[in-house]
């Protein structure tokens, strides 16, 4: 049964082969017209089958790609683009397509063993550095960190170095508040902009309207080890607030 599938298939690549040599438009490269389409559809096919192992072969991929798009071997489908190559492919979204095209060409001096063990989504953003850095890129110290670092902390770094300001992690908080509840919460926060100044953003007015609500409540329960508690984290937070609103005023700057 085995041997029965195999011959059929081998039957049906070598047709393939032959209608496409026969069809073949002129100036294209032969030989890569007859191969790069099929290498692109077995490791397209190859990932689906291998959910597990996804995106291993995403530099070999990225290679491919760029040799349909040089060679316009899309031609052989009667397609009138490679974007439309691409969208056939790629039918969700091909944007992940033309990441990997990046990595193959902007990432030419990290071996592709090495960009293997980093994956295709921290490759993504060590693009970002190689283009600002250009020939001054590390490539040793910025693969490190892409192996040594989770992809959260390893974006945070990229966008540091781009950028030169340190960014700190974040989390978006969700409240259920009442109708009723909402004129209060929403005054508090504008009153708390109007003294904080209006470049503030809601979140660290907020921060400052919790921040004076426990050193209110620690007044109260001065003598008391929480007050102890109560001030030191007032204190500790507002130091750590000062801190981000002077880097929010120098990013508006």
């Amino acid at each position: 049964m085995t041997g029965g599938r195999k011959g059929g298939s081998d039957l049906s690549l070598t047709s393939s082969w032959i209608n496409r040599r026969t069809l073949l438009p002129p100036g294209l490269n032969q030989r890569g017209a007859l191969i790069v389409p099929g290498r692109i559809d077995e490791i397209l096919a190859w990932e689906k089958s291998k959910e597990q192992e996804r995106d291993e072969r995403f530099v070999e991929l990225g290679q491919y790609l760029c040799e349909e798009r040089a060679g316009q071997y899309w031609r052989l489908e009667n397609l009138k683009s490679f974007d439309e190559f691409l969208e056939k492919r790629f039918p969700e979204s091909r944007r992940k397509a033309y990441y990997l095209m990046a990595i193959h060409e902007h990432l030419t001096r990290v071996p592709k063993r090495q960009l293997r063990e980093v994956g295709w989504t921290k490759a993504t953003e060590l693009i970002k550095v190689v283009r600002r850095d250009g020939a001054e890129f590390d490539c040793a110290t910025w693969l490190h960190k892409a192996k040594e670092l989770p992809k959260e902390d390893f974006k945070r770094a990229v966008e540091c170095h781009l950028t030169g300001k340190e960014t700190e992690p974040w989390e978006i908080i969700y409240f259920k508040l009442y109708k009723s509840q909402l004129p209060v919460v929403e005054q508090a926060l504008e009153t708390a902009a109007l003294m904080l100044g209006t470049n503030k953003s809601r979140g660290y007015c907020l921060e400052m309207i919790c921040a004076d609500f426990l050193a209110g409540a620690a007044l109260e329960i001065k003598g008391s080890d929480q007050c102890i508690g109560c001030s030191g984290a007032k204190d500790e937070s507002f130091a750590a607030s000062e801190q981000r609103a002077s880097r929010e005023t120098r990013q508006d700057e």
